[in-house]
């Protein structure tokens, strides 16, 4: 994914990533309530008939707009581990469950901690990231079974983490407002 615009809903909960043309979109049809961020983009249009001036777009890295937003890369079902590898992957940092080692994308598998022929579910909490050599190893085992220690502890991760997950190229200003967001909802999840 390149350069993207982080969306919100009008009351700041994030609803996906936007490109910057369906961001000038929203812009022109007047559905943006709010921005945050640094300007990132400057649309230049056609010069208006009655005045003689350009029109001109600033797009800001976050956007608040009206209503759903429908041109979200972001879902519940392809942000499951069975969907997207990429995203436990990254949410595992590249570093095999086991064996502890960092691997490149390409080198690395999807590992049930209990294993689906035993009953394990295709769920965060149940999959971690494997180097192929601890995945074979580990065959259709548990851990346990297998003589094998987890290294860390899988979690689901929170929506706006998983947007974090999801954007390799993603700004300092919408970081900030996502792993601030995570913290919150965190504490509430820990409250609850």
């Amino acid at each position: 994914m390149s350069l993207a615009i982080l969306a919100l809903d009008s009351g700041g909960q994030p609803k996906g990533w936007m490109t910057p043309e369906t961001a000038v979109c929203q812009y022109a049809r007047g559905t943006v309530v709010w921005s945050l961020g640094q300007v990132i983009f400057t649309f230049r249009g056609g010069i208006q008939r009655c005045n003689g001036e350009r029109s001109v777009i600033e797009v800001a890295s976050i956007i608040a707009c009206e209503g759903e937003h429908k041109h979200s890369t972001w879902s519940p079902v392809s942000a499951l581990p069975g969907r997207d590898n990429r995203l436990l992957f990254s949410r595992d940092r590249h570093i095999c469950a086991y064996c502890g080692d960092e691997f490149s994308e390409t080198e690395l598998t999807r590992d049930h901690i209990v294993p689906r022929s035993q009953g394990g579910r295709d769920t965060w909490e149940n999959c971690v990231t494997a180097c192929r050599e601890c995945n074979l190893d580990k065959a259709g085992r548990t851990p346990e079974q297998a003589g094998l220690r987890l290294l860390y502890v899988p979690y689901r991760p929170v929506k706006s983490e998983k947007l974090i997950l999801a954007n390799r190229h993603i700004l300092a200003d919408q970081m900030e407002y996502l792993q601030a967001l995570a913290r919150t909802h965190k504490k509430l999840m820990r409250a609850a």
